[in-house]
């Protein structure tokens, strides 16, 4: 079996000046970090006004995200560069306003509701396919464009029943667009302790993107509000979550407080899935083999015909788009790094971590970590099959995180993925472009400087 190495950054060479670190931090911050990181157990940085630990040690990040959640929240460095599109939605805040939000969100994204949302997601991925079928055997395909369209019809047909090619749903994604182009990973105010209330100088083209999408889902918010009070409401995502009062106080979201829910949809729930299915096309596409096999258990497990309308249960069958998703998102997590803040003093591996100090569990570093994995940069879906596999991925796989604060949407993404990666290679093959090396880089999340280009081929038969 050939052995396929996808790339991965370059990691810095030697010491980097403050203000050197600080410019190559927002450009990407995974070339930013020395090669060191993919096998220490723990890595202590400090900078002015800035002490970090990065924690890949298992019993550590659980210790973090699972032990003592309570311990280390959500830093609000990383929060500076969001709120203004965000505001106080749940990937943001802490505490008893997070947990609020927890208790209302939930339950709208259980087991036997994700079954709900699967007939939109089945008519996203078949319209993913008619539209790339539409660009076969042509010029090469820049995909993660196309998977960012896909993934934004998945979260309009589940949350609003309306599909992308509505204006407003329109209107929404070239402003998300637009947002994600002017924003960096870490915004500038964010190195300094400054108080909540001094403003953090963002670009102005990413103030006005956000005043914009806020604008479009809040006119969606009192549109579905107006439904809901008129009987009229489809029984989907918004309408559930807008109609569950919290068990404790028995309060409902308002309209501003799901206009910040609506905004984290979007941004988990659009880009990050884009994020990983462009990676996995391009991953296919350098094993023409795994291709075929997906191929025959997507034609078995979905049928053949591009209309026919598999049921629920046939997701749970597709064993290999699963691992092949897995294998994209330990290879390249959505979210590089979560950070969290100490709130009361705590001792790692004998060093003293102060209360206000940074701590990072990197979902990056763990799923390419030389202690955890075999071959940790090697793109091997038979992994998942296999003991070893399974016990790594216990210690070096949280791209959703883990513990209280594990992503909600997890469950709706791993229906999604191998979903939509199943239909793909059911009618298309992919194959990498000559001199077209995607060059991964962090930045809102893991994508490729430049795009991911391929060849899209209809498959015969």
């Amino acid at each position: 079996m050939t052995r396929i190495v996808p790339p991965k950054p370059p990691s810095r060479d030697g010491r980097f000046a403050f203000l050197r670190y600080v410019r190559a931090f927002r450009r990407d911050i995974l070339s930013a970090n020395p090669e060191r990181l993919y096998r220490a157990k723990m890595a202590e940085f400090r900078i002015p006004f800035l002490h970090t630990f990065l924690v890949n040690e298992p019993p550590l990040w659980r210790h973090v995200l699972t032990e003592r959640p309570q311990d280390f929240p959500k830093s609000p460095r990383m929060a500076a560069g969001l709120e203004p599109l965000l505001g106080q939605g749940v990937f943001l805040t802490n505490g008893a306003h997070w947990e609020r939000q927890r208790r209302i969100i939930d339950p709208a994204f259980e087991g036997g509701r994700l079954r709900d949302t699967y007939p939109a997601m089945l008519a996203a991925g078949q319209a993913t396919v008619a539209r790339l079928a539409a660009l076969a055997d042509g010029p090469p395909v820049e995909v993660e464009a196309q998977m960012s369209h896909s993934t934004a019809d998945v979260i309009f047909r589940t949350l609003f029943s309306m599909p992308i090619e509505d204006e407003t749903a329109q209107a929404v994604f070239r402003a998300f667009r637009t947002f994600q182009g002017t924003q960096p990973l870490l915004n500038l105010g964010a190195f300094l302790p400054l108080p909540r209330w001094v403003p953090r100088l963002h670009r102005r083209a990413t103030l006005r993107a956000a005043r914009r999408i806020r604008a479009l889902t809040g006119a969606l918010v009192d549109q579905r509000r107006r439904a809901i009070a008129a009987g009229t409401a489809p029984d989907d995502l918004a309408t559930k979550i807008m109609t569950t009062r919290d068990p404790e106080t028995g309060q409902t979201f308002g309209d501003a407080e799901m206009v910040d829910q609506v905004a984290v949809f979007f941004l988990a729930g659009h880009e990050t899935s884009a994020s990983v299915l462009g990676w996995a096309l391009y991953l296919l596409a350098l094993d023409p083999g795994l291709q075929d096999r997906l191929a025959e258990e997507a034609a078995r497990e979905l049928g053949s015909a591009p209309d026919f309308a598999p049921d629920f249960a046939a997701v749970s069958r597709l064993k290999l788009a699963r691992d092949v998703f897995r294998e994209a998102l330990r290879l390249y997590p959505p979210v590089p790094m979560m950070v969290r803040q100490a709130t009361c003093p705590a001792e790692f591996r004998g060093r003293a971590v102060e209360a206000g100090a940074q701590v990072v569990v990197s979902p990056w570093y763990l799923g390419r970590h030389q202690g955890i994995w075999d071959d940790p940069d090697a793109f091997c879906p038979a992994r998942w099959s296999t003991p070893e596999g399974r016990v790594a991925a216990r210690d070096g796989f949280i791209p959703f995180s883990a513990g209280p604060r594990v992503c909600t949407g997890a469950g709706f993404a791993m229906i999604e993925g191998p979903l939509l990666l199943a239909l793909m290679a059911r009618d298309l093959a992919f194959a990498p472009v000559a001199g077209r090396v995607p060059q991964p880089e962090a930045q809102l999340t893991v994508r490729s400087r430049g795009g991911i280009w391929l060849q899209i081929r209809h498959r015969p038969g």
